[in-house]
């Protein structure tokens, strides 16, 4: 499932603890992932050996020729998705850096969209732009968790000093990533102040209770939203569905009120928030044993339409540089054990979009991951844990990268479904996921791998 690895991922189960809280069937099948049997990799190798692109450096101020045959890759894809198998990796944090620098100043790349809140993303924008101070982006991020943001901000901010056209942010994902509905909450109660008083009551019913389980992360607010009363919790629910059936309804009368793009703009906050509501509720049928199938694919399909949102409305032609966990960008769904649990983002932005979506998974042959435990007592709900990864196991992409002696470098994977002899027995049939394996048809489920020697832990949680 996609959701396990990251602000909300934390408050779900990861694959281990997935799988030690269902039934016994899926431990047993997971004491077979854990010892695979052996899958002969040599064609997919032999492959690699002869095309796979070595790159030089890691650098995010390097100079870019290395990366140049990343634009023949590409081609003329209009998002290009770059993902890690693991938040807070050294190595991920500067290459994504890298191609986007690559992306923007070689290729006419203009936006940057993160796996960050929706509704929060409109304030980074205007400080990318120009707005406030350099010291006042510390200020927006002081609650968000630091999965590599950072960095990537102060360079566009950099670069729009000089830059024209400017690059913009966008943020896609559900609030605080199912840390608190407020932030979309807000606005809207705003809006609906201006166009529609009457349902005032209503979105202030959702902010109270809502504010009851805000968080940090969602490692925080999902355990928490657990423990509301039932009726709490249906409240809630029953409340931003009448909301969100009232917008619809209303439509014209309030684009006439307001203007189309609040409109809009407010209905993709509430939608936000009523994703995420319902993310809470698939969670917890999760850990009970009794979650529908695939129901923690509400996140990723708020994800794949927010990109959409913020595609409709920029100029035709703008490229996207996208930067998500492996897990959301693949265009395969998640399995764990046999059980499908999600729909990532990236196999919607794939039906949506077709060629014009491309997924660049990073991926890492040895070196350490950083595990997130979850603990209440913690600032955002988990601790991270260094933890040393074994050698690749046979059948993984990063055995293939191994055994064909490359280190830091990038293979097409489109190529390689055409070219690759033998194919399935021969493919990479897992890819890295924190300190396990995710079973996925890797060369179906990313256009590109770029794979580096080995992964460091680059930070401990701000307190």
């Amino acid at each position: 499932m996609s959701a396990t690895v990251d602000a909300l991922e934390a408050a779900n189960p990861g694959p281990t603890e997935y799988q030690r809280r269902t039934n016994g069937t899926a431990r047993t099948e997971n004491r077979a992932v854990s010892m695979p049997r052996p899958t002969s990799a040599a064609p997919f190798a032999d492959w690699l050996r002869e095309r796979a692109v070595p790159l030089t450096h890691l650098d995010p101020g390097a100079p870019l020729d290395d990366l140049e045959p990343l634009r023949g890759v590409i081609g003329g894809a209009r998002v290009v998705a770059i993902g890690e198998h693991s938040h807070f990796i050294e190595e991920f944090a500067l290459l994504r850096r890298r191609i986007l620098r690559f992306l923007v100043e070689r290729c006419g790349f203009t936006v940057l969209a993160f796996e960050y809140g929706f509704s929060e993303g409109f304030p980074l924008d205007a400080w990318a732009g120009g707005e406030g101070t350099d010291e006042d982006l510390a200020v927006h991020l002081a609650r968000a968790i630091p999965i590599g943001l950072t960095e990537p901000l102060k360079w566009v901010r950099r670069h729009n000093h000089t830059a024209s056209p400017p690059v913009r942010f966008a943020g896609i994902d559900i609030p605080a990533a199912g840390g608190s509905l407020l932030p979309a909450l807000a606005p809207v109660a705003d809006y609906l102040r201006r166009v529609d008083p009457e349902s005032v009551p209503a979105v202030e019913t959702a902010t109270r209770i809502a504010a009851s389980f805000a968080g940090g992360s969602g490692a925080v607010a999902a355990p928490a939203w657990a423990r509301l009363p039932a009726t709490e919790q249906d409240t809630l629910t029953a409340t931003l569905a009448r909301l969100l059936v009232r917008f619809r309804a209303l439509e014209p009368l309030y684009a006439t009120r307001g203007g189309r793009y609040e409109y809009d703009l407010a209905l993709h906050r509430l939608e936000g928030a009523c994703h995420a509501d319902y993310t809470f509720r698939a969670m917890a049928g999760l850990f009970a044993g009794n979650g529908l199938t695939a129901d923690t694919s509400a996140r990723d399909a708020y994800m794949a339409r927010s990109v959409l949102w913020h595609l409709e409305r920029l100029a035709p032609g703008t490229r996207v540089v996208l930067a998500a966990h492996n897990a959301h960008i693949q265009t395969a769904p998640i399995s764990f054990d046999g059980h499908l649990t999600g729909l990532p983002m990236g196999q919607q932005l794939r039906r949506a979009l077709g060629d014009d979506y491309f997924a660049l998974g990073l991926t890492s042959i040895a070196g350490h991951t950083a595990d997130m435990h979850r603990d209440e007592t913690a600032p955002f709900g988990f601790t991270l844990v260094d933890t040393a990864l074994g050698p690749p196991e046979p059948g993984s992409v990063e055995a293939a990268f191994a055994d064909a002696g490359l280190g830091l470098g990038i293979a097409d994977l489109r190529t390689a479904r055409t070219e690759t002899p033998d194919r399935p027995d021969g493919d990479p049939d897992r890819v890295r996921l924190q300190g396990t394996y995710l079973r996925t048809p890797v060369i179906d489920a990313f256009d590109a791998v770029l794979t580096t020697p080995a992964s460091t832990v680059t930070t401990d949680l701000r307190t």
